[in-house]
């Protein structure tokens, strides 16, 4: 199944980014085997929250014992990528070290999934996406104008420009060693991804069309086409009208007259706020929604989590699709991207680690089930 058919990766549990790049390796066809610690849940797994770690097979090493080290390195040979979620240092105090590891096996990508990297003034510090997208300026540039800026969840730093990128480093980085035969280590920093994600607005403020005061720019809040609108129900529709064909249209369905809404006359940006923001108020939001279904105008509902997966073109597309784990009831979003010769399609069921392990050639050196310790 998927296109990484026969990729070996070995991914020390984590937290976050390393979990979710581990997932989308295993989603498009790796073999991901998770080495947790003994007698140590992870943060969500004792709330039954993890969807993160669902249905990949499991081994409990005690990496601070020189027999659990041993068993590692011995599984390490025989793998084509590592995940390390720790700080800078950890691997290394446990032996574990990229140069101890590529002596063992020349052709394994390491891949260090870290907050600030493996070097610089921050690398030992403590962070998380808040912090990392704050240095870089998306968090400062993510505001209403004279507000506080907000945050988009933890989706920045952790899985766009961590876990993400963790997953194209180490496929990158594979593609390689197969070719030449020789591994290497991929740092992977969330405050680089996140940065690299600011790519095209750094661009438009650096060629003079960004403000540098948030809120008053054409993604931001800025422009009164671009933003959520409250409805009669105090729900919200998200318009997104940026082009001029898209914008005509907008105002055709709303009643409102062309030439009564030129769409870059930037003073007048607060007064077509403030109508467009009365119009909207008049209907409720699947009132909106079905009147711009169809319709190229950019006009969606503003939907909860609780209502993603049962919206037509989530069930369309098969957006979300049950959980890996046998018996789990619950369902997350569907692997991607989509591909049509070599398909990513969930098991049924992970395999043992065991198994999984005798597949690979060392079932012998390992053979303690989930939750012992080596």
């Amino acid at each position: 199944m998927g296109p990484l058919r026969g990729v070996r990766v070995v991914e020390l549990a984590g937290i976050g980014p390393g979990p979710f790049g581990a997932m989308v390796l295993a989603d498009l066809g790796a073999e991901v085997l998770r080495i947790t610690r003994p007698g140590v849940a992870t943060l969500l797994a004792d709330e039954g929250a993890d969807l993160l770690s669902a249905g990949r097979p499991e081994r409990a090493l005690d990496l601070k014992e020189a027999a659990g080290v041993e068993r590692a390195l011995r599984i390490l040979e025989r793998a084509d990528a590592l995940i390390d979620p720790f700080r800078p240092g950890v691997m290394e105090r446990n032996g574990l070290g990229p140069d101890v590891v590529l002596t063992r096996n020349p052709r394994l990508v390491y891949a260090r999934m870290t907050g600030y990297g493996q070097e610089g003034p921050m690398a030992p510090r403590a962070g998380h996406d808040i912090n990392y997208i704050s240095l870089v300026g998306a968090l400062g540039a993510s505001a209403r104008e004279g507000q506080p800026p907000l945050f988009p969840l933890n989706l920045l730093a952790d899985f766009g420009g961590g876990g993400m990128l963790l997953a194209l480093g180490v496929v990158s980085a594979v593609l390689h060693a197969r070719a030449t035969g020789e591994g290497q280590v991929v740092d992977v920093a969330m405050v680089d991804g996140a940065a690299l994600l600011t790519t095209m607005i750094q661009g438009l403020r650096q060629s003079g069309m960004w403000s540098e005061i948030a809120g008053t720019n054409l993604l931001d809040s800025g422009a009164p086409f671009y933003d959520v609108y409250e409805t009669a129900d105090g729900r919200y529709v998200a318009v997104g009208a940026l082009e001029p064909q898209f914008h005509r249209r907008l105002l055709e369905l709303l009643g409102i007259p062309a030439d009564e809404m030129s769409q870059w006359d930037r003073e007048r940006w607060p007064a077509h706020r403030a109508r467009l923001a009365e119009t909207f108020r008049a209907r409720t939001r699947d009132e909106w929604a079905e009147l711009f279904a169809g319709e190229d105008a950019c006009v969606t509902p503003v939907l909860g989590l609780h209502e993603a997966a049962e919206h037509p073109h989530a069930h369309a597309r098969r957006a979300f699709v049950p959980a890996p784990s046998p018996g789990d009831a619950r369902t997350r979003p569907a692997p991607a991207p989509r591909f049509a010769r070599t398909p990513a399609e969930l098991p049924a069921a992970s395999p043992d680690a065991d198994e999984l392990l005798r597949r690979w050639g060392v079932a012998d050196d390992v053979s303690t089930r989930r939750g012992g310790s080596e």
